[in-house]
Formats: structure tokens, C-alpha cells, sequence
């Protein structure tokens, strides 16, 4: 009885450290899948696209706010991908 009560803490034991990774591994692939930032870098295509469309005749505002998005889309890629 003694021996069977050892292999069934053992197991018990085994059970909890393998729960343990298994989550650990869930939640690694949760935190690297940004939907924030996913969402953001869409939103940013999108407004990039809008200020493609405007008059172009904004006194050079347009054409700044064109290349601060395109840094904005630089950066959000770079912390979609550290985030890997």
C-alpha cells in the first residue's frame, strides 16, 4: 500500500509539472500573438490610404503625416516582431 500511495504522488507530481509547461506554452503563444498591434497596424494602412486619397494641396502637412504613418507601420512591425 505504501508503494502504491509513492506512485500516486509520483503521478500526481508528474501531472502538475506537465500541466505546468503546458501552460506556460499556452501562454508564450498568447503573448506572441499581438492582436492590438495587429489591429493598430491595419488602422494605420488604412489611414495611410485615406491620405493618399486627400487633395494634395495641405502646405506639405499631408505629405508629412504620410511618412510619420509609414514610421508608425515601421514600428508596430518591429514590436509585432519582438514580441515573437
Amino acid at each position: 500500500m505504501n508503494s502504491l500511495l509513492k506512485n500516486s504522488r509520483l503521478v500526481a507530481a508528474l501531472m502538475f509539472v506537465f500541466g505546468i509547461l503546458v501552460g506556460s506554452i499556452a501562454v508564450g503563444t498568447a503573448q506572441a500573438y499581438q492582436s492590438r498591434m495587429v489591429a493598430a497596424r491595419a488602422n494605420l494602412y488604412s489611414a495611410r490610404a485615406n491620405l493618399n486619397a486627400a487633395v494634395a494641396d495641405k502646405a506639405g502637412h499631408r505629405v508629412a503625416a504620410i511618412k510619420l504613418v509609414n514610421q508608425a507601420i515601421g514600428e508596430v512591425n518591429a514590436g509585432i516582431a519582438a514580441a515573437r
